[in-house]
């Protein structure tokens, strides 16, 4: 949300407390399932797995194989919320999820991201004291947590190098990295920017970096900001691990924007405005890493409070979703003119409650929507036209605030 301070996690209220209850995962090994779905599990294919499977919007070829792995993000220090990072399994043709229990046990883990390697997965620790966690996917190892050097990160990402992890403090306003070693575990932070400038737009009192990402180019890391209406771009020494600021681009004052996502084509972006619920078609130039951000457009959600969360663009670019946190919906765009025009096709309700964070499958056949306040991660099938189709009832998950399929 758009508020001061680290605590922004708490606006979950008594809706949390109901859902705790149908939100308590099985145990692990169910019949038929591999007793360790994280290290069993084959890696994602891109390649027909059966004669005649489809191929949806995303133009990628939909797997027909076993079950894949589901990691989900919460909060352990609100009421209903969970123990650490949620584990469970998907079935990629059909979109089942099943609950396997918990991954690992570290605090607050709201956002996750997996190393490009497949091997090892962090997690942000969103509290006042920030720090980033790594934890070994094939033994559950937690490899060790390291200071982000400010308050309830939000966000991170891996260096498409596999050497550097990138976080947002959101409550402190400032952009951190960390060193990755061979075994996948991090170092000490060498690198650390506090937005200071500009100042803070309307209703705000300070900077809050919200997303931080590398550019399709692979030599910018581009930083949202919500408190400053400004993406700043840097480029990441990647001998040293420091970042060195090259451009900035200003939303319109109050905007609030929240997450940035490129077109596969590299020379265009979309950026969804927390604050007055619009998004933006932004030019990218990777020569430089300037962003160019375009006219504020509707989310089609109406006058009634709404708070975009994350936009998501298909891997042939040709649909985009924007998840609606109020009018608890998921806005269905077609992408024109390559990547340079969104046409808004209508909305989907996201059978939850407040979709916080939605996400592909790796083949790009399903998208996964965790609902925070609901407690519910849903899933649709991505069909040809753009079309959702949900895949069954959401899947009960506690504070559900990120969900990374594997």
């Amino acid at each position: 949300m758009s508020g001061d301070g680290w605590n922004r996690r708490r606006f979950v209220g008594l809706l949390a407390r109901t859902a705790a209850a149908a939100a308590a995962l099985p145990a692990a090994a169910a019949c038929g399932a591999p007793s360790d779905p994280v290290a069993s599990s084959p890696a994602p294919s891109t390649t027909p797995t059966a004669p005649g499977a489809s191929a949806g919007a995303s133009g990628r070829q939909r797997e027909s194989a076993g079950p894949r792995p589901l990691l989900t993000g919460t909060y352990t220090s609100v009421e209903g919320g969970g123990k650490g990072i949620g584990l469970a399994d998907y079935d990629p043709g059909t979109g089942r999820v099943t609950g396997r229990g918990v991954l690992a046990e570290v605090d607050d883990p709201s956002y996750l991201a997996v190393h490009p390697d497949g091997r090892v997965l962090y997690a942000v620790n969103e509290r006042e004291d920030g720090a980033v966690s790594a934890v070994r996917l094939s033994d559950r190892r937690v490899l060790g947590s390291r200071s982000t050097g400010g308050e309830a990160p939000c966000h991170l990402s891996v260096h498409p190098g596999g050497r550097w992890l990138l976080s947002a403090n959101y409550g402190s306003g400032s952009v951190a990295v960390h060193p990755i070693d061979a075994s996948g575990a991090l170092g000490e932070r060498t690198g650390l920017v506090t937005h200071s400038t500009p100042p803070p737009g309307p209703g705000q009192r300070g900077p809050h970096a919200h997303q931080i990402v590398t550019g399709p180019d692979g030599n910018h890391v581009l930083a949202v900001d919500l408190g400053t209406d400004t993406v700043y771009t840097y480029r990441l020494d990647e001998g040293a691990g420091t970042l060195e600021e090259v451009a900035r681009a200003r939303t319109r004052a109050g905007a609030g924007p929240r997450h940035l996502t490129f077109h596969p084509g590299g020379r265009h972006a979309y950026l969804a405005n927390e604050v007055d619920n619009t998004v933006a078609v932004c030019a990218y130039d990777p020569d430089t890493g300037r962003l160019s951000i375009g006219e504020a457009q509707s989310t089609g959600t109406g006058s009634g409070t709404n708070h975009p969360a994350q936009i998501l663009v298909t891997s042939d670019g040709s649909y985009a979703f924007l998840a609606n946190r109020g009018h608890n919906s998921l806005t269905r765009y077609a992408v024109e003119a390559e990547g340079a025009r969104l046409r808004p096709l209508g909305t989907v309700p996201v059978g939850g409650d407040f979709p916080r964070q939605i996400a592909f499958s790796p083949d790009g056949g399903l998208l996964f929507a965790a609902n925070q306040r609901s407690g519910t991660v849903s899933v649709f099938h991505v069909a040809d036209g753009g079309e959702l189709r949900p895949a069954g009832e959401p899947f009960p998950s506690p504070v559900a605030v990120c969900a990374l399929p594997l």
